[in-house]
């Protein structure tokens, strides 16, 4: 296991035994960091190579991927950006380490840039677990998804995320040409045994 700042993004790359399926890249939430969820990706898809980056926008001193303008409401403009910044990050981790396209699983901040991805350049992810996503843009551009493969988990007592949001979301990503499966959990914003649970059974179907 690496920590490394040698490509655009501070990040943690765990090599995998397993070939037969598609890497994952490990988008964090708000105030994580290129550490938080290597355990649970090793929980979700043991043997897969496992790609960790850090967001580059800071909040109050908080990493996050990128800026918003108050709760719930996001700086599209830097959106963009940041989905291509990251998107350039994929690119060059695929080259560094010999790995395919990734499967993006991201928390919150992290399933919302990874959103972003699927819309603005689908073919930098094989595929999504999105983990208390909302709808990243106003305005979503047209989209080939071609039968992505994307996981939506959302919270019933989410007290940030907006049923009809990830609901919106959902109808998106399928408009798009996605295969969405999204389901709607016990929880509030916090992850659960049971994301741990509908994550790993999800992957291993891929």
């Amino acid at each position: 296991m690496t920590t490394t700042s040698n490509l655009s993004h501070i990040h943690r790359f765990v090599p995998g035994q397993d070939r037969q399926h598609p890497p994952l890249l490990l988008l964090h939430g708000t105030g994580g960091d290129e550490n938080d969820l290597i355990g649970l990706g090793e929980l979700v898809a043991p043997g897969r190579a496992l790609i960790s980056p850090r967001g580059k926008v800071l909040e109050n001193g908080m990493p996050r991927f990128f800026r918003r303008l108050s709760e719930g409401v996001f700086d599209e403009e830097d959106l963009r950006r940041r989905a291509s910044d990251l998107a350039g990050f994929i690119a060059e981790a695929s080259e560094a380490y010999g790995l395919g396209a990734p499967v993006a699983l991201g928390f919150s901040n992290g399933a919302n840039i990874a959103a972003a991805l699927l819309l603005l350049h689908p073919q930098a992810l094989a595929g999504a677990v999105l983990l208390r996503p909302m709808t990243p843009l106003r305005s979503p551009p047209p989209a080939e998804l071609g039968g992505k493969p994307v996981l939506m988990l959302s919270g019933a007592a989410d007290p940030i995320v907006p049923a009809a949001n990830a609901g919106a979301l959902a109808d998106v990503l399928r408009e798009r040409g996605a295969s969405v499966r999204h389901e709607t959990l016990p929880a509030g914003h916090g992850l659960t045994q049971a994301d741990v649970q509908q994550t790993k059974i999800w992957l291993a179907g891929l």
